[in-house]
Formats: C-alpha cells, structure tokens, sequence
C-alpha cells in the first residue's frame, strides 16, 4: 500500500483538494482527501510527497492513431489537401515493416505516458502494433482493429470475414489492461452492408466501435450529393457506391449502426439535427480539435455536444495531423477554439475541460467504471503534473493553471493500476 500527497489533488468529481492524499492499495484507489487524514488513517504506510503539484485522474486519448507515429512532419506540406493528405499517408505506411510500424507505435505509446496519458483509444490498420505498444508501455487501453479500403457491397461477405479474423487473432494477445474493438473506418471507405454486419456484430458480442464521422465538407459533398474526389476513386478502383443523399450521422443511424452506440471521430460536419441522434441512440464522440484545425476542416460544435448530454472525450488524432500527443495542450485548444467558433453560445471554463480530459475520455470509451476520477473502488490511473515552472506562477485557480497555463510536458509522474509506468 502507498500514499501520494500533493499541494493539490483534483478528484474530478469533486472540488480540488489543497494539500490532498491518494491511498492507493494495489492497482486500487481506497481514500482521496485531506494529506493529514489519510496518513492518520493509515499509518505507517509510504508516502510519496510530490509538493508543487497537482495529482488528478490520467489523461485519456480517446482517439490516436499509434502506428503512424512515424510519420511526425511527413505530410505537413500536403495537409491543405485531404486528398492528397490520405494517399501520401498509404504510400508512407506501405513502404514501412512490421517491424518499424510496432517500434513507431510504442513511441508514440511513451509520448502519451510522459505526458500524463494513461488510456488511449487507439485505432490500426495492422492492430497488433497498437495494441503491442500500450502493453509495452504499460497502458491502459482499446484497441480498435479498422477495416481496409472495402466500400463495395459486392465484397462485404469476405470483407467482413478478413476483418472478423484479424480481430480474433488480436483477442488472443489482448490482456486485463488492453482489450480490443472494431473499427469501420469511415463511410466513404466501408460499404453499408459491411457496415450493418460490424454493427450486429458488435451489439451482439459487445465489442466496442469507432467511426471516422463527419469529418470534412469531402465527405459530406459525397454523403448528400454523390459528388467530389471520393467518386473519382471510387471509379478509379471500379467500386459500386451510391450516394444515400443524407447526412453521415443519419446514414450511420438508417444502417442501424448507431445503435451500437459507436464512439464517432470528429463530427465536424453536424447538424443540430444529427447531434440529436447521436444522443438520442447514446453514441460517444472523440473531439479532436488541433487535428481538425490542421486540415483546416473546421470547428466542431464542441458545446453543443456536451449540452445534449453526449459522452465527448478528447482526441490527439495522429502525429500526422498534430504533430503532437498532448491532451493537455489539447484541452486547452479545445477551449479557446469553442469560445472563438462562429455560433459559439457559450465558454467552456477549465473545470469542464478537465472532466473532458479525463472522465469524459472514460465515458466515451466505456470504461468509466474502472478510470476517469479520484474515488475509492476505481483504479490508480493517475497523472502528477508539477506545477513549479515560472509560466504557472502565481496560482490563483488550479484548475485553469493546469488548463491554461500547463502542458504535458509538465507531468512529473504517471501511474497505470497503481504502478508507476512514468
């Protein structure tokens, strides 16, 4: 048993503790408070003092993409075009080994540990990469096995066999920390009978989703009207696909797919109406706002989800479209750019964000039962940031110091089921 005490503990759930304590017993959590109560409850247990600093639930990264770590700045000069973005990026991931994919997946598995990231949704076309790098690194975490490019109806059987196949073998080195989901990668790249099998399969099995969902003004271009580069493609490659002439989220919803309760990548290009579904059908969404700047996608209506009651986690997206695995600096670009969004009807304050950062991550990926706040029953997921550096100083609020103020690159410590794996 062991005790970490700090000048601030931010249990989440509650208000932020001033010289707080965490008593961790094995990977579980058994009392957050006052650091003078609990070392007198427990005594002569270690205690680790952390003093300048802040002790709150791990980070949670709800949408990554590990295995293009390598990637960093390879593809900065044709991210104005998506196009472009997409086929320089499978050009780059075909030329790379096995071998090199896992090494740059577990590098991008330790950027996040360093930075307070104890959980990551993490999505693969090779799977076993991911997978293998947050247990390497000693994360918690999903994740989610995508499809190949298989938007033809007239494949979808084997499709969905091949699929199906590379997930049961991946079932075979999940692990207590690491489990893993499915992901159909996109509605321009999965065909609606593909998509109706993965969603049956996961109701049935309760295996987790993620989709790349309204993602940019190309895919609803082709969405709503069947036109735009995605169909130059499609006929390129003599693929069968036609239009459903609506919105993502309601074609995700006719398929029954959302039915699923999916965790939805982006949702830059919504509607009030499509918010509406998402929440009505209890989907999640991953919000990743520095990678849908980058592409200069657009703002998504970062408040609106949270004020209809949807599970919304951060994202980092790739290294590729961030440069960056930093959900802190996430958190607070998140905040500025929905308070400068055209629309916007209101701030989100650092206390909100944080909930975001951390048990907002849990909630859109399922497993707020075991992570995401400071309480007795769940797991010592835990981030310790410090909070020494001039730029942090004087703290008026903690909470808008670490969101405002802070970067990942702060975090001093970071614990997975009570070890230290940072």
């Amino acid at each position: 048993m062991k005790i970490l005490t700090a000048d601030h503990v931010l249990p989440i759930t509650g208000e932020p503790i001033s010289r707080g304590a965490v008593a961790i017993d094995g990977e579980d959590i058994v009392a957050v408070g006052l650091a003078n109560e609990i070392r007198a409850r427990y005594e002569d247990v270690e205690v680790t003092d952390f003093g300048k600093a802040a002790i709150l639930p791990g980070f949670v990264n709800c949408h990554s993409h590990l295995e293009i770590t390598a990637m960093r700045g390879s593809l900065d000069a044709v991210e104005h075009d998506f196009r472009s973005w997409l086929l320089k990026l499978n050009e780059l991931r075909a030329a790379m080994s096995d071998e090199e994919i896992e090494e740059a997946a577990f590098l991008g598995a330790k950027e996040g540990r360093e930075a307070g990231v104890t959980c990551f949704g993490d999505v693969g076309r090779s799977g076993h990469a991911g997978l293998r790098a947050m247990k390497r690194a000693g994360l918690r975490g999903i994740l989610f096995q995508e499809t190949e490019f298989s938007p033809d109806n007239r494949t979808a059987e084997d499709d969905f066999k091949t699929l199906i196949a590379k997930f049961e073998k991946l079932q075979g080195e999940a692990t207590e920390l690491v489990s893993v989901g499915l992901s159909p990668h996109a509605p321009y790249t999965v065909g609606s009978m593909l998509f109706e099998m993965i969603a049956q399969f996961s109701i049935i099995n309760r295996v987790p989703i993620t989709i790349h969902a309204a993602e940019s003004a190309n895919e609803t271009e082709l969405m709503t009207r069947g036109t735009g580069f995605f169909t130059e493609v499609y006929e390129r490659f003599g693929v069968e696909w036609a239009s459903p002439h609506c919105t993502t989220i309601e074609y995700l919803e006719r398929l029954g797919v959302l039915s699923a309760r999916p965790l939805l990548a982006h949702c830059v290009e919504v509607t009030q109406s499509d918010i509406e579904r998402i929440a009505a059908n209890g989907a999640r969404i991953a919000h990743c706002p520095k990678s849908n700047a980058k592409f200069g996608h657009g703002f998504a209506p970062f408040e609106s989800f949270l004020d209809a009651g949807i599970a919304v986690g951060l994202g980092s997206d790739s290294v590729a479209s961030n440069n960056l695995c930093d959900i802190m600096e996430e958190a607070r670009f998140a905040s500025l750019t929905a308070r400068n969004r055209p629309g916007s009807e209101r701030f989100i304050g650092p206390r909100e964000m944080l909930r975001v950062a951390t048990l907002g991550g849990a909630e859109a990926l399922g497993l707020n039962d075991k992570i995401g706040s400071l309480e007795a029953g769940k797991k010592a997921d835990l981030a310790v940031i410090s909070l020494d550096a001039p730029a942090q100083n004087p703290i008026g609020d903690v909470e808008a110091t670490l969101v405002f103020s802070t970067s990942g690159r702060d975090t001093i410590a970071t614990y997975v089921n009570g070890k230290p794996i940072y």
